[in-house]
């Protein structure tokens, strides 16, 4: 396990330069660049996008309507089996990605393909490529630069611990960000603490879809989803916000929380672990900051 916890601003563990998957915490920074468009005034959060019947806003908080990949059993048997990925054009025919599955806003659906949309508006609104607005709005302003996405099989066969599953990264269309875990902890603390957007974007990135009640196994007492972030309070009444994110043989968590004027952040990365089980000990993390900061 890896893991690295910042308390207050200050780093609390060592810095540990391994390489690791980011995999759906990789949303999260896509994310807090499109929300720098809208504080830029490039785009218009609840305005339609790329010609279509949903908001930036409902294609980040997963209410766009949008079917997932990850439905398809043929998607699932290719990755298990090591092959390629598709093209993307082949996978939305697969998907028959342009028939919503039901009114934007109306409900809510976990969609990567939603993500994809966001990677591509980034792209066309800043005429980069997404790793070029990733760095030049995002990374770099908050001081990191020990990440980037991967690309070709070497690229994760690199990262701690490896992958062995041969996985190709181009499976994730949205991209998959790989770095330090030290770097996913900061990131998401400097986000928070206001180092790229206003007030109002941090409370409108927040500002959850209620999506039920416990899940067996992990720690949530009311699950929500924000604009690329994972939200709800946990058994005691603290409230987690970030992401959880799995991929073949690995998982990723990186939660921060605030109690009054103290703050903690933690990223935990875990090879053959579950996603409640790595949740739940960022949560475990973060309680005994605050308490002991109490």
């Amino acid at each position: 396990m890896l893991i690295s916890v910042i308390s207050n601003g200050q780093s609390l563990t060592p810095d540990q330069p391994e390489i690791v998957p980011w995999w759906s915490f990789t949303k999260t920074v896509i994310a807090a660049t499109a929300l720098t468009l809208v504080r830029d005034g490039l785009v218009r959060l609840d305005a339609p996008v790329l010609d279509q019947p949903f908001t930036v806003r409902q294609l980040l908080r997963h209410e766009a309507g949008l079917a997932d990949y990850g439905e398809l059993a043929q998607y699932h048997a290719a990755v298990a089996n090591q092959e390629a990925a598709w093209p993307e054009d082949d996978m939305l025919r697969r998907l028959d990605a342009t028939r919503l599955r039901y009114s934007p806003g109306a409900s809510w659906r976990y969609s990567n393909v939603g993500y994809l949309y966001i990677a591509k508006l980034i792209e066309r609104v800043t005429d980069l490529t997404l790793e070029e607005a990733v760095s030049r709005r995002t990374l770099i302003p908050l001081g990191l630069s020990s990440m980037r996405f991967a690309t070709t099989h070497a690229d994760l066969q690199e990262s701690f611990p490896g992958n062995a599953s041969n996985y190709d990264p181009a499976w994730v269309y949205h991209g998959l960000l790989i770095g330090p875990i030290s770097q996913a902890a900061l990131f998401l603390d400097r986000l928070f603490t206001g180092h790229l957007l206003p007030t109002r974007l941090l409370q409108d990135m927040q500002a959850v879809r209620i999506l039920g009640g416990p899940i067996s196994g992990r720690p949530w007492v009311t699950p929500g989803y924000g604009l690329g972030v994972m939200q709800g309070p946990i058994e005691g009444g603290l409230i987690l916000s970030g992401h959880t994110g799995c991929g073949p043989g690995s998982v990723i968590a990186v939660y921060r929380c605030s109690d009054g004027e103290a703050s903690a952040c933690c990223a935990t990365f875990e090879a053959g672990a579950t996603e409640g089980a790595v949740e739940a000990q960022v949560a475990r993390q973060l309680v005994k900051i605050l308490r002991n900061s109490a």
